[in-house]
């Protein structure tokens, strides 16, 4: 299975190191293709106006100056060329996207491009704080802990197309 990663935090950010664990367990054919600095909040926004570069940076691993969905874009039209992923999963953002987050974020916008595209996506953010979800450190180590078997159960059970998880 071909997994594309990406995010909106960027190609740096210990939230997409914590994905990439979490998509070997599922397949050993990951590719990450991630904004080069940090989009959170970017929401659909695409780059118009405005060269965007896309450096490789290892193998399977390339940072786009653009938005989650010039991301994807790209990975699907230029660097994937004739062989599509099998899964976009778009994450694992610092702090988590529900109610009215979910318009503005980036890591959900990755996600809907990819189902845009004909792939079945997924966005995963975490929690950070008690009191605020979006105030605090996120532990990773709950996320590895729990995502292999949620992500295994949810694929193995499919959803529906034109359908992004959440």
């Amino acid at each position: 299975m071909r997994i594309l990663l990406t995010n909106d935090d960027g190609v740096q950010a210990d939230g997409l190191d914590v994905l990439k664990q979490l998509a070997l367990s599922l397949s050993d054919d990951v590719w990450i293709v991630a904004p080069a600095t940090e989009q959170s909040a970017a929401s659909r926004g695409v780059t118009l106006h405005n060269p965007v570069v896309v450096r490789k940076l290892a193998e399977k691993t390339y940072s786009v100056s653009g938005t989650p969905t010039d991301c994807v874009i790209i990975a699907m039209r230029e660097i994937f060329e004739d062989v599509r992923p099998d899964l976009v999963l778009s994450g694992v953002n610092r702090g988590q996207n529900i109610a009215e987050d979910i318009g503005f974020s980036g890591t959900v916008a990755g996600a809907l491009q990819g189902m845009q595209m004909g792939v079945p996506s997924m966005a995963l953010s975490a929690a950070r704080g008690l009191q605020n979800h979006n105030i605090g450190k996120v532990n990773w180590s709950a996320v590895l802990k729990n995502g292999p078997d949620l992500l295994k159960t949810l694929i193995k059970q499919g959803w529906p197309e034109n359908v992004v998880l959440n």
